[in-house]
This record gives structure tokens, C-alpha cells and sequence, in this order.
């Protein structure tokens, strides 16, 4: 693969940004987002597994920009609810909800679960288009789902989704701690790896 010298990040999504853009900066590229590219809107995600739905973003913005492109794609998967909220994550509660109206749809129709019963994981898929090269990483992580928000920090499912290994919920723990070990977290510093082998 030839150098590169910047890659896109396809979401609009600005706490994803975030923690992508801090994963990926050893590559010594310049990263730029979907702010840089206005005119690229929403994608739509009609995949059917969440490495379909990062691939499509993925060659979308690459197909519009002739740029290096990552994209994600994450799900919680709750174990009671037969892996929802899955691939519909983001838009669990409806189209144009907020991260607290995604919660509330979720605490809601495990109200009458008991705690034994609440194991859930997160999974993320990393995925890199440029030109007919493509690559995918995941990162999954154990937990469960709290009774009720616990936490300030974080976005999205991170008050609710407690996390085996630290008895934590993510919007308890800072961002470098949620990083270390997020299921996000995981997959970028294994496409990192990956991508810092094939620019060689």
C-alpha cells in the first residue's frame, strides 16, 4: 500500500470523533472527520450485521472523497432481548431520538428482568476502505445492564452498561479508562496496528 497521509473518519457522530481521533494519532496522518465534507450527509445503513453497515459507510466516503476512510459500526446486545438492541442501537427508540430516549426504551422493556438475568455486550466493527484494499477489526466487551443510570460521563448506553471487569459502568469511568478497555477502544488500537503494518 502506498503512504498515506490522511484518512477520514465517516460519522458525524461527535463523541465517536472523539474517541477515534485520540485512538488513531499515533498513525502520524492527518485525520479528518465528516465536518471537513459537509456535503456528505447521512448514510443510510441497510446492512444486516454491523461489519456490513461499517463497510458501507466506509466505501461510501471513500467513493465521495478518493481519501483513506474508517468507519464504525456498534452494537449493545443484551442477551434477554435476544441481542437487541443489535445493529439499531443508535436509532432504538425511533429516528431522531436522543441517547437518553434510547436508555429509557431499554430499561423499560427489561424492567421485569432480574439483575442475574441482564449480561449484555457491547461490539464494535472497525472498517478501512482505500482504493481495492479494505480491512476490519472487532472489539467486544462483557457486562450487564444496571437497573437505572449510574455515572455522568461517556454517551449513548454508557450509564446503563456495566462492565464485568471493572464492576464500573462506562459514564463512571474517565476516558482513559473507558478507552483501555471499551469495546471501541479495542477494535481501533487492533486497526492501528493493522494499518501502521500495511502504510509501512
Amino acid at each position: 500500500m502506498e503512504i498515506i497521509k490522511e484518512i477520514v473518519i465517516a460519522t458525524h457522530n461527535p463523541d465517536k470523533k472523539k474517541e477515534m481521533v485520540v485512538a488513531l494519532c499515533d498513525l502520524g496522518v492527518n485525520i479528518l472527520t465528516l465536518d471537513n465534507f459537509p456535503e456528505i450527509g447521512e448514510i443510510e445503513e441497510t446492512g444486516s450485521t454491523l461489519l456490513e453497515n461499517s463497510l458501507i459507510k466506509a466505501r461510501t466516503v471513500f467513493a465521495k472523497t478518493g481519501i483513506p476512510t474508517i468507519a464504525d459500526d456498534t452494537g449493545l446486545e443484551v442477551d434477554a432481548l435476544n441481542g437487541a438492541p443489535g445493529i439499531y442501537s443508535a436509532r432504538y427508540a425511533g429516528t431522531n431520538v436522543t441517547y437518553e430516549d434510547n436508555v429509557r426504551k431499554l430499561l423499560t422493556e427489561m424492567s421485569s428482568i432480574d439483575i442475574k438475568s441482564r449480561t449484555a455486550r457491547f461490539k464494535t466493527v472497525i472498517s478501512f476502505s482505500y482504493n481495492n484494499k479494505e480491512l476490519w477489526t472487532e472489539g467486544v466487551i462483557e457486562g450487564s445492564i444496571t437497573e437505572h443510570p449510574i455515572g455522568e460521563k461517556g454517551f449513548g448506553y454508557d450509564p446503563v452498561f456495566r462492565v464485568i471487569e471493572t464492576g464500573k459502568t462506562f459514564a463512571e469511568m474517565t476516558k482513559k479508562e473507558k478507552n483501555k478497555i471499551s469495546h471501541r477502544g479495542v477494535a481501533l488500537k487492533k486497526m492501528s496496528k493493522l494499518l501502521m503494518e500495511n502504510l509501512k
